[in-house]
């Protein structure tokens, strides 16, 4: 295979030379990887999805006319740790414990991450951004266990969750570049939802560290690595580099030259700002001569926070028609843009309607790169690699079915066009969050959604012998430990 895979994901700079050195190299025709994951971005925000949209985004678009376009993909979880959790590692986050993350490192030490299955087969492995999946932390000033560079990854520049979420500081590979040392004020924007705006939380941060930095700081990161390996003697090793922007995720603060540029305020602003992030990235591939053997993988980690009242105030819809937003069962909360770019493999400008979820990438990736997958590895994952050839042409199902939570804890499970969901209302940010059902009315929420893809109409009441075999579905994978065939 001559064409090299990237995904776009976060990543740091890094040293003249790679860790690792003496790490077995894939051979030179292996593809490199750019994985890039964006934070709390709506499925109606890119014009790719959405043609209303009011957020200009020509980068993202890009990769969407040279690419292929998915319309069902589904973040592993409604929020940011389960997403990311499910996504490195190819099992669902409700296996394990995510949420842990204030208090210790969630990925157990020796479960496959798509950064260590890859390192296996001869890749040089970067992340930049944001990690948001815990730390053994007991001290800024000592070594940090349990991260990035303890989880296959060869370096690591980031932060360690959301930049509203202290304390603040940078991290390099495993210690803090300087402890959070100083205080920051919490702040709020007049006009919006305590949660949304120039908003962060009061706590530590580190001296001379500007929260308007972040998102450009990361960029100068990513695009160090891309030109150190594209200089490095020892770059005939493939590339994976996870570059996961903490944006447009609160505090929403565009730059100068950004402010006024969408039709959708502080929010959209920010949004073109990451999208000009993103360009700066693709040119950087460009500059280098790597943009033909690369697979750029795009995505949000789950939906925006944007309310009706944001909708009507500003004629911009972030959830693109979908019902819900972050952290909700409903389809805004989850169901995510999802592009990817292969020159020479994926049709340019195509468009997927199969269902597929962050929980398939990596066996997606080991099938590219023929990589054999332990048989723990990735439990629910299963390789969509036959959707980016186009060889898949059935009209059914693609995949088995795919279970989503939400914030609040609702299970989802998708199968063909129907989705249930166990519980009454969004189960996330959503007002009603929770509704106890009147008697003899169904506790669950089921829709069909090639139908009604705003879920509007609960069809549970009329359809019970389907809401008890979707029922009886998510048992069955609740109580096994994986979902993949082996």
């Amino acid at each position: 295979m001559k064409n090299h895979l990237i995904l776009l994901i976060p990543i740091v700079f890094i040293s003249t030379a790679w860790p690792g050195e003496g790490i077995e190299r894939a051979t030179p025709t292996s593809p490199n990887i750019l994985l890039i994951m964006v934070d709390d971005m709506g499925y109606g925000d890119p014009g790719c999805y959405n043609p209303a949209s009011r957020i200009p985004t020509p980068s993202i678009d890009s990769l969407a006319a040279a690419g292929m376009r998915f319309t069902d993909a589904h973040a592993a979880g409604a929020l940011c740790h389960p997403s990311r959790y499910g996504l490195l590692t190819g099992q669902y986050p409700f296996r394990a414990d995510p949420g842990a993350w204030p208090r210790k490192a969630t990925i157990a030490p020796d479960r496959t991450t798509i950064a260590s299955l890859l390192r296996s087969g001869g890749y040089r492995t970067a992340m930049v951004g944001k990690w948001h999946l815990g730390f053994d932390e007991k001290s800024y000033t000592e070594p940090l266990p349990g991260g990035p560079v303890d989880r296959g990854f060869e370096s690591f520049f980031g932060i360690r969750a959301s930049t509203d979420i202290p304390p603040y500081f940078y991290i390099r590979d495993n210690r803090a570049i300087e402890p959070p040392t100083a205080h920051i004020e919490a702040s709020q924007s007049a006009g919006w939802s305590p949660i949304q705006g120039a908003f962060w939380r009061a706590g530590g941060i580190a001296p001379g560290l500007d929260l308007a930095d972040v998102l450009p700081r990361f960029t100068d990161e990513a695009i160090a690595v891309i030109d150190r390996h594209a200089s490095s003697a020892k770059s005939e090793s493939p590339l994976f580099l996870y570059l996961a922007y903490p944006a447009p995720h609160t505090p929403w603060l565009p730059s100068h030259e950004f402010r006024g540029k969408s039709g959708a305020g502080m929010y959209g602003d920010f949004m073109v700002m990451v999208d000009a992030m993103i360009g700066r990235v693709l040119h950087a591939l460009e500059d280098q001569g790597l943009s033909d053997n690369t697979i750029i993988l795009f995505t949000s980690d789950n939906g925006p926070v944007w309310y009706d009242e944001d909708v009507e105030r500003l004629g911009h819809d972030s959830s693109g028609g979908l019902r819900g937003m972050k952290s909700d069962a409903w389809e805004a909360g989850h169901r995510m843009p999802f592009i990817v770019r292969w020159p020479g493999v994926v049709e340019p400008g195509s468009v997927c309607d199969h269902t597929i979820g962050f929980v398939d990438v990596m066996a997606t990736l080991a099938d590219i790169t023929g990589i054999e997958l332990s048989a723990d590895a990735g439990p629910d994952s299963v390789s969509f690699l036959p959707l980016l050839k186009g060889a898949y042409r059935d009209s059914a199902p693609f995949r088995s079915p795919l279970l989503v939570q939400s914030g609040g804890g609702f299970m989802t499970i998708r199968k063909g066009p129907w989705k249930l969901i166990r519980g009454l209302g969004s189960g996330g940010f959503s007002r009603p969050r929770k509704i106890e059902p009147e008697p003899g009315e169904p506790a669950s929420q089921l829709y069909r959604l090639d139908a009604d893809p705003s879920e509007s109409t609960n069809l549970a009441a009329r359809h019970p012998e389907i809401v008890e075999e979707l029922g009886t579905d998510i048992n069955r994978i609740l109580s096994a430990s994986r979902s993949r065939a082996q």
